[in-house]
């Protein structure tokens, strides 16, 4: 046996005949079901076959900080269908390895020290009897489906047998992840130990108590809680399982309706069969292009941002301590609740005291939610609410180390508040900008030190919209811009980095969305149709029902700003077919969006919002409907063209953060793995032909820009 498979799992027995299996994989930060680990596995397996009659038990457990983190995405990612028997004859040895395991005939135990997810989970489900830390560094769960994947390490089928299949489907479907005291009461782990030793000592203590151990499912006259898939309470929830999900994924994500598939039949055979059925599955989304899609993007591009990949390098990492918001509206308020969680000082300033307590009232709500569902005490509610300081005074912004500007997008109110905190913060502070639309450089001149400016663009609603997209303006330094990528990943968020242009990147692609969508509508095509295209498309709301969010008057607003700053610099003002459709709606019916009570779509009291049924006579046309194909593309295609824009110009810096940045902040489509990705999935040639049969068709803002074309001239992929 060579040292490097021995490295990778120790084996240990001790005086009590207890063998201890410690998982380290050398050269490694985390644990993974690699190579490395599947050569390693298949001759532990064999010495503990060759070697049970003097065995007591079986203790797994792992080195790493984490217990074992799942498949390994490098390997992932590139199995294609060319490999696809190579890689479906792998996974059934490795689950040949955990079934000769659990049928050893000896008790084996989990001794989870932190992050179980994925194949880490499937080893823990494999063992008899599961014992976790109370630690909030252990995390239970299955998240495959969130990169495409189904749990193909005998995750469904052990899941299924252990919970039945209603109690199972969320772990399965949501990929949701649990901590220790959780898992507990779903049934999951069997035990918690206060430390490494507890573990061990109960461990070894179970092991003594059940000599024989077996899996409920390898027990005679075993059911599957809850029954199959025949049982009528189990046939009811299943009849209308197969609608929720085509109404959450659209069609769009073939992993919920695969792993509901290797669920359901799985359910139906015995074990050894439910083993190949999910196999087979597993194989055919592993080799499809939306795991590729979505395992590059969310994986690989959001660690390369997460880790700094935008930031710039030799500047040592500052923390956050004072912050102060100015304007306690919507997004002063988040900006204000999101820092204070994270543990960060908050001056919340508005013009009234009581127009910054009702900033400050929006985290109450927020954390009052948390309380009452047992996921925070109301001591850790007190702490984080205390950290808020409401106030209409400039005097107490003194101290901030990071000043943010969250108010109304008007250029002159902008600078008087900023201009006002800047003289009273810390000398070094940095001025930030949530503007959604303004440039930073001209913002910047309304302070002394331009260098300290930048924008900091958060997402309504600021507690759940992951993204901030940091402006870097003409003059912003390397220290700020460091600065502003340190607090980002301080509140917990993920930063992209963009240079400063009009609308930068996210507003500049999300307006090309909206005013696609308005524009079809201006052509006579159905509002239902436009919605219903836009989800199955892969948007997660249609661009009537966004553009209502927004509001058309703001929409109005910013295109008038921008008209005005256009014309004073002397440049071209853009002219685009929704603007007249905005007009109509805000000048003649007088239907401003959802803030209002009506836009393009009705929102009566205590009822759901439905397409105003006006929009019929008033802009539909029998001739003017397009295919349903058209519809789609003309949403993506335009978002993906102005993407490239974006990067041609120099407002992109990186694929990660147009990809990330596309999903995140806008919501592209996520089966695409953002913009750039659907561009590359799509194939850069056949791209631009159905770009060009675009132009043709609906006007010349398809017209794929010059390095687009040059990348598709030579073969590269962006």
């Amino acid at each position: 046996m060579t040292s490097a498979m021995t490295d990778a799992i120790h084996y240990e027995k001790g005086q009590d005949q207890i063998v201890v299996l410690t998982i380290d994989m050398p050269g490694q930060t985390a644990n993974t079901m690699n190579a490395v680990y599947r050569d390693a596995m298949a001759s532990i397996v064999a010495r503990l076959n060759t070697e049970k009659d003097s065995i007591a038990g079986v203790i797994i457990t792992s080195a790493k900080k984490t217990f074992f983190a799942g498949g390994d995405l490098n390997e992932l990612i590139q199995v294609d269908k060319a490999r696809a028997q190579w890689f479906y004859e792998m996974v059934l040895n490795l689950k040949a390895q955990l079934r000769t395991l659990e049928t050893l005939g000896k008790p084996v135990v989990a001794a989870i020290n932190g992050a179980a997810l994925g194949g880490g989970w499937e080893i823990c489900l494999a063992c008899h009897h599961r014992i976790a830390l109370d630690s909030s560094s252990v995390q239970i769960g299955l998240p495959e489906v969130t990169l495409g994947l189904l749990p193909g390490g005998g995750g469904v089928v052990r899941m299924v047998r252990m919970l039945g299949l209603e109690k199972a489907l969320p772990y399965l479907l949501e990929g949701k992840k649990i901590g220790p005291q959780q898992a507990l009461q779903a049934g999951l782990i069997d035990q918690i130990a206060s430390d490494r030793d507890d573990m061990l000592a109960k461990a070894r203590a179970w092991i003594g108590a059940n000599p024989s151990a077996k899996q409920p499912w390898d027990v005679a006259g075993y059911q599957i809680p809850g029954g199959t898939p025949s049982h009528p309470k189990v046939a009811q929830m299943l009849a209308i399982a197969p609608s929720i999900l085509q109404n959450r994924t659209q069609g769009c994500f073939p992993a919920p309706e695969k792993i509901l598939c290797a669920a359901v039949e799985g359910a139906q055979v015995d074990f050894d069969t439910a083993q190949i059925i999910e196999t087979r599955y597993f194989t055919e989304l592993t080799t499809g292009q939306v795991a590729k899609n979505m395992i590059g993007t969310f994986w690989f591009q959001l660690n390369e941002i997460n880790a700094g990949g935008s930031r710039p390098t030799g500047i040592p990492v500052h923390q956050t301590k004072k912050v102060g918001v100015l304007g306690a509206g919507m997004m002063g308020a988040g900006i204000a609740y999101v820092s204070a969680s994270a543990g960060i000082e908050v001056v919340l300033k508005d013009v009234s005291q009581a127009a910054a307590e009702k900033g400050k009232s929006h985290s109450a709500k927020l954390l009052d939610k948390k309380v009452s569902s047992g996921r925070m005490t109301a001591e850790q509610r007190d702490a984080i609410l205390a950290r808020i300081l409401a106030t209409e005074l400039d005097a107490d912004l003194h101290g901030c180390d990071l000043i943010i500007e969250a108010v109304f997008e008007d250029r002159s109110l902008k600078g008087t508040v900023t201009a006002a905190a800047e003289r009273v913060a810390l000398r070094d502070a940095v001025i930030a900008s949530n503007t959604s639309t303004l440039p930073i450089s001209g913002l910047a001149k309304a302070i002394v030190q331009e260098n300290r400016f930048i924008g900091l663009h958060f997402f309504s609603p600021v507690d759940k919209m992951q993204l901030v997209e940091i402006i870097k303006g003409a003059n912003t330094s390397d220290e700020t811009l460091a600065r502003g990528f340190d607090f980002v990943l301080q509140i917990k968020k993920t930063p992209i980095v963009v240079n400063d242009s009009r609308g930068f990147f996210t507003s500049r692609v999300f307006g090309t969305f909206t005013n696609e969508g308005i524009a079809m509508l201006g052509e006579g095509v159905s509002a239902a149709m436009i919605e219903t295209e836009a989800r199955k498309a892969g948007m997660p709301v249609g661009p009537l029902a966004v553009s209502d969010e927004v509001s058309l008057s703001l929409m109005s607003h910013i295109r008038q700003q921008a008209r005005k700053d256009l014309e004073a610099e002397g440049k071209p003002v853009p002219q685009h077919p929704a603007f007249a459709v905005v007009d109509l709606m805000l000048n003649e019916y007088k239907r401003p969006g959802k803030a209002a009570g009506g836009g393009f779509y009705d929102y009566p009291q205590g009822a759901p919002k439905h397409l105003w049924p006006e929009l019929k006579s008033r802009f539909e046309k029998a001739d003017g409907q397009i295919a349903a194909q058209d519809v789609r593309d003309r949403l993506l295609f335009i978002q993906a063209i102005e993407t490239v824009r974006c990067l041609e110009e120099g407002v992109l810096l990186s694929t990660a953060d147009a990809n990330i940045g596309s999903i995140f902040g806008i919501g592209f489509a996520a089966w695409s793995g953002g913009a750039l990705q659907f561009i590359n999935q799509y194939g850069l040639k056949d791209f631009v032909a159905r770009a060009q049969y675009l132009v043709e068709q609906y006007g010349e803002r398809f017209e794929p820009p010059v390095l687009l074309l040059d990348k598709a001239a030579q073969n590269q992929l962006f």
